[in-house]
Formats: C-alpha cells, structure tokens, sequence
C-alpha cells in the first residue's frame, strides 16, 4: 500500500501562525511518523500557494515583483515548520515551471473535454490603471448591510458573499479611484458535468468524517454550478488558449494540481524522474489531505472533479480529515489584528516540541479549540514534566544509584504482568487513534500509560524493599523501563526529538519500528540528564504582555449585563438535549434563516434557526448541538419551529454551542 499525505498549501503572503499548524500540518506530520513506524510507503507531500490577488496588492504595495513576496514567505514559512519539525519529503511552490506546465496541462484536457466553457461577463476595470479589478482590487460599501469597508465579493462584517459589480461606491484599492464596469470574457469549469460521478465515488466514503460526507452528499443533491477558472491578472499561470493575454488561472483551481507538481519535483530531486508516477497514477494509493474545515468543499467535491475531467488517471483522494479552528486566549484568531502567535517568534522562546505537545493535547479534531498560555504551561509542566519527566528521572537514578545503570529482564509477578498487559492494550488503542487521526486522545493515552508507571513504582515501594529483596526492585524498575520503551515509540510521532532522547539514554536504537515498543530486552542506562524543563510563571507572563502589546489597537470586547437571577426550580424547568443536525437548508427569501431537522434520539424535530448569517447550512449538517427541547411551538414562515437551539452572540456573530462528544438526547445539565 502506497500512501501520498498532503497539508493545504500555506499561502505565500503572510507568516505561519498556530492556528495553521494546529488544522492541517501537524496531524498530518504526525500520522505520516506513525505511518512509518508501522513501515508503509508514504510521502508527504507540501509546497507554498503562491499565486493570487492578495499576493499582487502586496508586490504593488511595496514597489516589489510578486516573486519576491513569495521568496520572502516561502522561507519564512519553512523555517518555521522547521523549528517545529515538520518534515516533509518535498516543500515546493507554485511559481515553478513544473507546475505551471502541469496546470496548463490540467486546463487543456478540461478545454478539450468539453468541461470548460468560454463566457462574457461584467468586471470592475481602472481607467487609470489601465486593468482589470480582482474582487480583492475593489472595496466599497456592502449591498447586504451597508457597512464600509466591505471586500470586492464578501462583507467582513456580516459575512455575506455577493457579485462583485453590485459593490456600493466601488473604489480602487490600488489608486483609489472608481472603477467602471466592462465586459471581460472568462472561462467556467462545468462542474454539474460530474454529479453522477462524484455521488458513486462519496457514497464508498462511509469511513468519512460524517460532516465531510453528508456536507458533500447534500451539495450534490442541491445541484452543482458553473464555476470561474480564470482571472484577469498579471501574476499566476497563463491561460493556455490563443489571445488571452492577462488571462491566469484562478488560484482555487491551479493550487490543489501543486500536490502533484510538488511531487514530481520531489522525483526528479530523488534522481527518479518517473517515480511520482509509482504514487500518483496507482488507483490503490491512498491519498489524504489535511486541512481545515473551510477547504472541504475544494477538496472533497471540487478537486475530485478536476481529476475526474483529466485524461491521465490519477488517483482520487482516499480520506479528507479537515480539522475545525484554533482560537487564541477565547477569541478568533486575527492575523490583521495581530492577534496570532506566530511561529517563527514562537520557537525563539520555547522548544517547538512543547507547541506540537500543546497542539496535539487539545487538537481541534471535532470543534474548535482554544489556545491559552497558562493552559499551555498546565500541560508542559503537569503532565510531560511531572508524569513522564518524572517517570524517567525516579527509574534512571534509582538505577544508577543501585544496580550500576542496568536494568535486567527478570520474571515478573501477576501484578507487575497486569501492568504491562493493560500497556499492550493501551498501545493498541494508540495505534487505532493513530490510524483515525486522534492525536489529542492519544496524548492522553500515553500519559496514562506514564501514569501507571509512576503509580507502580509508588505501591512497589522500591526505596524499602532495595534492603530486604533487590529481586523484587529488578522486577519493578523493569517494568516501568519497558513501560519507557513502549512510550518512546507511542509518542514519538508527537514528540519525535524528546524520544529519542529518551532512547538514547535507555541505550535503545534510534532507528526505530512500531515493534521495537515491546522488544524483550535488558537496558543498560547511558548517561541521563532532565528530559524535559518546566515553564516558569514569568515565561508565559511575558508571552501574555507581548500578545496584547502587539495588538493594542485591538477593539476592546464588550459584554451584555447579566440578567435577573432566577430560581433553581425555574432553571430545572428548561429541558436541554443534545440534538445531531440531519438536515439543513436556508429558509427562502431571507438572509438569516435555516431550516433544520434534527435527531434527538427519541424521535426528529424541525425548526428554524437564526444562523444564516454566521453559518452555512451544509456546515451544520452532522453536527450536534444544544437544543431547548420544551419550548412552546409556534411558527416561523409557515414552518413549525419545535425547540431552540443554544448559540453564543458576540461582535463576529453566532456561535452554535457544539457538544464534544454526546448521544442525540442525552440531557444537559
């Protein structure tokens, strides 16, 4: 079995920020070291989007060549998937000849297969600037809700998307004058072309992600669109027809075909030339992207369908695990505010192990996750420092002091063989996770495992028995060395440089295999230091000031007052459950709306939810949410509206409060 793993393209215009490692690089960095633990064929596949609007309002801004953005971010980005050992086999980019001939490559057979057609339609165009507006080159006042400031084709601040000519009061963003709306010829990819196709390909996908899945389903069966492939711009890759100068292809199409261009770099790198072909043309490779939630759509629908619409038969993609999003100490993370850790600054601070501990432990695998700076150094401290930290230092020492460093296998009693044939149940656990991409249960499976290490030596009690019966000690510091061993395999994905830190002091090889976990062995301790350093107080003090000091022009948060104290019996009287989404569509003629059905267990309710402003329906599809259960009915645009469900408001909008975990009905109390 061959495996291609992918992480989204990170875009070439700004630096990488925590939030893009904890949805898309580090599980996907993880599971491929798992991978190869248990000795699969993989690569891992990455490389910078370069191309794109904002890129090229950067270059004019600064005077410079699109290129050398690019240069300048492509850098900067590796070096900080460096820092926290992010390895891939090839980290390419998209303004490289080998992609641009593959894209070009991948529009011909679409044009020639007829799912590309050619269509006149209406752009901003700068008499001044002589060129035509990218949505991003144009901002005015919203057509939604009137605010200023609104983005060519989306409003920030009621998250609405619209076409671009209806923009109020349009001004230029590169000289600020106001644009006139010509005629401007594009081509569309026929995407409805594909509908019988990509409905038998997901309906195999019953391993799926659920939101993954039913999302998909759902699109499919409200019917595909035309969608535009080409933009007017200077910067990206030129339309490969007959008079379409300024003509590049649009950045959503030609970025996903970076995948396989970064793999025929890596190729020719590896002295194979043909070699990508091994992975990318065989229908049994298992190709998976990791990214987050707001890339499904490309990914699981968009992109099988370009590849579908190509003569060469490349493989479709196996599995899609998108990760929902980071915040930062409670809000969203905000790069034009500042508020977002950066990297690169991040690892000049900390070791880069202690983010992909921190990001693994509280993944946003099911909902969005939060990082906080005290629960950071919660996790460093309390669990890798006093659990494992401290499982390690009690048996190295003990043995240094009393057995000459060596540790023997010895026979073990009943207890001491519950306590390894418990860890060989958890390792197997650990592997399933692995497999299912659950790094966040999987930090907690191996810290139980350093747990029962610390609670064995504990009821053995080996600083008394080391007088009375050595062959007893033998037998517990054993134990909890092959306890050690198990975990410098387990977390080793996670924590690739600590363990083998760890081996090297328990004399074990540095090559290593999932198996190597339960070699039966003697170990013969080398030289041990700490494993691992505490975070002082002061540290994450420091961390908190230079957060708020760079975003100090940051709108400080205002809250509603609390309301009227009630009675317990009044707050008893409100019957809240847990409700899985089965269906979700926006109610018509109204911009804030959704229809929604939904499984309690006991029985399917329907009601309507003002949401639509903040959420897609198809994003709630699979979901579960809170829900009010006996509200009185009543009607809502002639649906009946049969209980509430729970979400927070603040100045971004609704947030639908989301169960991690729950069976539909389960009370909430």
């Amino acid at each position: 079995m061959k495996y291609i793993v992918t992480s989204a393209l990170p875009y070439a215009n700004g630096k990488l920020h925590v939030g893009h490692v904890a949805g898309a690089y580090l599980p996907a960095d993880i599971f491929v070291r798992y991978l190869r633990l248990k000795g699969e064929d993989v690569i891992y596949i990455c490389g910078t989007d370069e191309h794109g609007t904002p890129i090229s309002i950067s270059a004019d801004k600064e005077g410079v060549q699109p290129i050398d953005v690019v240069n300048r971010y492509h850098d900067s980005i590796k070096a900080a998937f460096d820092g926290i050992g992010i390895e891939f086999d090839n980290f390419s980019g998209t303004a490289r000849p080998e992609h641009y001939e593959l894209a070009q490559e991948f529009f011909s057979d679409l044009y020639a297969n007829s799912h590309i057609v050619a269509k006149t339609t209406m752009q901003f165009y700068c008499q001044h600037d002589a060129r035509y507006l990218p949505d991003r080159y144009v901002e005015g006042i919203c057509p939604k809700c009137d605010s200023p400031g609104a983005r060519g084709d989306q409003c920030d601040k009621c998250g609405q998307t619209y076409e671009t000519t209806l923009l109020k009061s349009p001004k230029c963003k590169i000289c600020g004058n106001e644009p006139q709306i010509r005629e401007t010829k594009h081509w569309f990819i026929q995407l409805a072309h594909f509908t019988d196709q990509l409905k038998a390909w997901i309906a195999q996908k019953d391993y799926w992600k659920e939101n993954v899945r039913n999302l998909m389903l759902n699109l499919l069966e409200q019917g595909l669109i035309e969608r535009s492939i080409t933009r007017d711009l200077s910067w990206g890759v030129p339309v490969p027809l007959p008079d379409t100068e300024g003509k590049v292809l649009y950045v959503w199409f030609e970025a996903p075909i970076g995948y396989i261009s970064s793999t025929v770099e890596w190729a020719k790198k590896m002295g194979k030339p043909e070699l990508w072909k091994d992975y990318w043309l065989d229908p049994d490779t298992r190709l998976i992207h990791f990214i987050g939630k707001d890339n499904i759509i490309f990914h699981a629908l968009i992109w099988p369908a370009v590849l579908m619409g190509q003569n060469t038969p490349y493989c479709l993609p196996h599995d899609i695990p998108a990760n929902e999003f980071m915040n930062l100490e409670g809000e969203k993370i905000s790069t034009s505010l500042n508020w977002a850790i950066w990297v690169d600054e991040f690892v000049q601070d900390f070791d880069g192990e202690y983010l992909r501990y921190y990001l693994a432990a509280n993944a946003p695998e099911r909902q969005d996750a939060d990082f906080n700076f005290k629960d950071f150094q919660l996790k460093i401290n309390g669990e890798l420092n006093n659990v494992l930290g401290n499982l390690g230092h009690r048996v190295f020492s003990f043995a240094a002091l009393n057995f000459a460093s060596i540790i023997e296998q010895v026979s073990l009693d009943e207890a001491a063989q519950a306590v390894l044939t418990q860890a060989d149940s958890t390792m197997a656990e650990i592997a399933s996770s692995y497999e299912d991409y659950q790094v966040k249960r999987n930090t907690r499976l191996i810290m139980d495992m350093a747990r029962s290490g610390n609670r064995y030596f504990e009821e053995q009690k080996p600083w008394l028995n080391i007088k009375t019966d050595r062959e007893k000690v033998k037998q517990t510091l054993w134990v909890c060395a092959a306890l050690l061993q198990r975990i410098s395999v387990a977390l080793s994905p996670i924590l690739p440089k600590h363990m083998k830190a760890l081996r090297q002091m328990m004399s074990l090889p540095d090559l290593l295999s999932w198996d190597d976990a339960f070699v039966q062995r003697d170990f013969r301790l080398g030289e041990f230091k700490p494993l691992l350093s505490k975070i002082e107080d002061e540290a994450i003090q420091a961390q908190l000031d230079k957060l708020h000091a760079k975003a100090k022009n940051k709108p400080q948060k205002t809250y509603e007052p609390v309301k009227e104290q009630i009675t317990f019996e009044q707050f008893s009287a409100l019957d809240l459950r847990l409700a899985k989404v089965l269906e979700a569509a926006p109610v018509p003629k109204t911009d804030k709306l959704l229809h929604l059905k939904v499984d309690l267990g006991f029985e399917q309710r329907e009601l309507v939810a003002g949401i639509a402003q903040t959420y897609k329906a198809e994003e709630l599809i699979g979901k579960t949410v809170t829900m009010l259960v006996n509200l009185e009915p009543r009607k809502i645009r002639g649906i009946l509206s049969n209980g509430m469900i729970l979400a927070a408001h603040d100045e971004d909008g609704l947030h639908v409060v989301l169960s991690d975990g729950g069976s539909p009905g389960a009370p909430v109390q």
